[in-house]
């Protein structure tokens, strides 16, 4: 008979179930059973209280991972600073655009319009997203000297644009492409600029 595995250790156990839930609450939302969660997980529903106090802890902690920006961070890093200008901002807008995606269909499923008020309140969260901010913004300001605008004004003018681009109610469920969005920030919407026009 083969040795039995090492049990798992109650943060791994805890991690085991946010993987296992999140899927889940896209296709039940809220509605997701602890049943389901544990056949998802491999483990006995009983085990889901010996590191969760209820089954909305958690949905909970399964929904603020959902907004750590950790992988976003990963992928960032992978970005070749040494791209044109036009080829980064195509990568960082592919990235935030999954990201968007991902949480507005989650909120979706959720029945929310938004994240839960508390996520604000988690350093971890709070301080990842400035860190991508940071990022992001480090990958704009080599060309500030080709911009007309601060890469500060360039960056927050292409989150808007793929934010809104990237949520089906904001676009009418005509969703913006990366190269649309990049191309719009970069180039703009006019052929020439007049002083009538």
């Amino acid at each position: 008979m083969p040795p039995r595995a090492a049990p798992l250790s109650p943060e791994d156990r805890r991690e085991a179930l946010i993987r296992a839930t999140r899927p889940l609450l896209y296709e039940h939302g809220t509605r997701v059973t602890t049943k389901l969660i544990a056949e998802a997980a491999g483990v006995a529903e009983g085990t889901i209280f010996r590191v969760f106090d209820s089954k909305d802890e958690l949905v909970d902690a399964t929904i603020a991972r959902a907004f750590e920006p950790g992988d976003v961070l990963r992928r960032l890093d992978e970005i070749d600073p040494d791209l044109p200008l036009r080829a980064r901002l195509l990568a960082m807008t592919s990235i935030l655009q999954q990201r968007f995606l991902a949480i507005f269909e989650l909120m979706r499923a959720l029945g929310a319009v938004g994240p839960p008020r508390h996520l604000h309140d988690r350093p971890e969260i709070v301080e990842g997203l400035e860190e991508v901010r940071r990022r992001l913004l480090a990958l704009i300001e080599p060309d500030a000297e080709h911009l007309t605008m601060p890469p500060a004004q360039v960056l927050h003018v292409w989150r808007l644009l793929t934010f809104a681009g990237s949520h089906r109610e904001i676009a009418d469920n005509d969703l913006l492409t990366p190269a649309q969005i990049v191309d719009t920030v970069l180039s703009g919407v006019a052929t020439r600029v007049t002083e009538e026009s």
